[in-house]
């Protein structure tokens, strides 16, 4: 199966751009109409074609930044497509009184709807952030990273806050007021932006989550996360290796095909032994056979587990294109994981046990950054392309 692209909405986009102003050039009575008709033919589509790309995505590889993209936009479209609905509805019973202006407002002010809107959203996210950051800080201590997501609630919140008080009091001359309504668009863009980012996280972390493999694996990875001063493993590391143990009993029953178990994990400096030998004494202890258990004991973050998981793998099978995989790790860290899998190009699926809370709301932090930083070129070019279509969109407002 092909990887899902959606190149084809920014041609879209830009002749629909074309065509808009063409229409509004014309300065008819039923322009106002006949735009809302072509956006209401341009949402459409733009959703079909996210929509389409997402569920492809999915079927293709869903431990990937563009489940993040395709829904967080999908769900934005939507919401930019009722809103130009519900204006043609207005435009049909008074076309007096909402004529192309109404048009131009309403585009210009989707993105400052559409923070308001979900505001019950970030607002709840964000005080569920502010919670997992403090029960983060009383496990593990008074950390820097433990108090970005305090930081950050305060920042989105704060984001909103200052939209919604931007739009309502710009004032001056008409070169003051372009200038700042031309800032205040900008920000609002990349909040929406952020937004949308997050939002998609977030649906991409419950995806990852509860996804289940087909019963078809030989080799079962189980990710490391830290052991107790004697040397047994932790209730987080406990839940991943009861999770793997628990699919590969459910595999056998049905298949009648035991996996081999990997334990994935080096020996940080506080730890008496190393993880993978952890969680290799857990499994004998748990009844699976010495044999049916490969260590890999050099491990010394999630990436390396992938890495190092493989180099294992080419070992024992010389060849692994056909080899089938799972990974066992806890549910929050199930998205990530697979990224981190994708980028080492090991096919495998993951299965994540139960785990607090408090982790969730920075897991799906920790994608949204992760999305940021590693794919900046593309985040560029969208982030650009949106903050050009609402910089137009000003200007010719301001000279309609």
């Amino acid at each position: 199966m092909k990887k899902p692209k959606v190149w084809d909405i920014a041609v879209l986009t830009g002749v629909v751009l074309l065509i808009v102003m063409f229409v509004m050039s014309q300065r008819n009575e039923r322009s106002a109409h006949t735009i809302c008709i072509i956006l209401a033919v341009y949402f459409s589509c733009s959703i079909v074609m996210l929509l389409y790309a997402f569920l492809k995505q999915l079927r293709y590889n869903i431990y990937s930044y563009n489940t993040i993209y395709y829904m967080g936009f999908a769900l934005f479209v939507l919401f930019v497509s009722a809103s130009n609905i519900s204006l043609m509805s207005l435009i049909d019973s008074d076309p007096e009184t909402y004529g192309m202006l109404s048009v131009l407002s309403n585009l210009l002010g989707t993105a400052r709807m559409f923070i308001f809107v979900t505001f019950p959203f970030i607002l709840i996210f964000s005080v569920a952030l502010c919670a997992s950051n403090i029960s983060l800080i009383r496990h593990e201590g008074k950390r820097l990273v433990n108090f970005l997501g305090i930081i950050l609630s305060i920042l989105m919140i704060g984001g909103a806050a200052i939209i919604y008080f931007s739009g309502r009091y710009i004032s001056g001359s008409a070169a003051h007021v372009l200038k700042l309504e031309l800032a205040s668009q900008l920000f609002s863009t990349i909040y929406l932006y952020c937004e949308c980012m997050l939002i998609g996280a977030v649906i991409a972390n419950i995806i990852a989550a509860r996804h289940i493999p087909v019963y078809d694996k030989n080799y079962i990875v189980i990710l490391g996360c830290g052991i107790r001063d004697d040397g047994t493993p932790t209730p987080l590391l406990k839940g991943r290796i009861d999770k793997a143990i628990e699919f590969g009993k459910k595999q056998y029953a049905e298949t009648g095909v035991a996996p081999v178990f990997i334990t994935s994990g080096g020996q940080g400096p506080d730890e008496p032994i190393s993880e993978s030998e952890c969680m290799k004494r857990y499994l004998i202890k748990q009844g699976i056979p010495e044999s049916s258990i490969i260590e890999e004991d050099k491990s010394t973050d999630t990436f390396e587990n992938m890495k190092f998981t493989k180099e294992k793998l080419i070992e024992a099978e010389r060849s692994i294109p056909d080899t089938k995989i799972a990974f066992a790790t806890t549910k929050y860290h199930v998205f990530r994981s697979g990224l981190y899998a994708k980028r080492v190009k090991l096919q495998a699926e993951g299965i994540g046990s139960d785990t607090k809370w408090y982790f969730w709301p920075n897991a799906s932090v920790r994608e949204l950054v992760g999305l940021m930083t590693e794919h900046r070129g593309k985040q560029a070019l969208v982030l650009l392309g949106m903050i050009a279509v609402y910089a137009t969109l000003t200007l010719i407002s301001f000279r309609y």
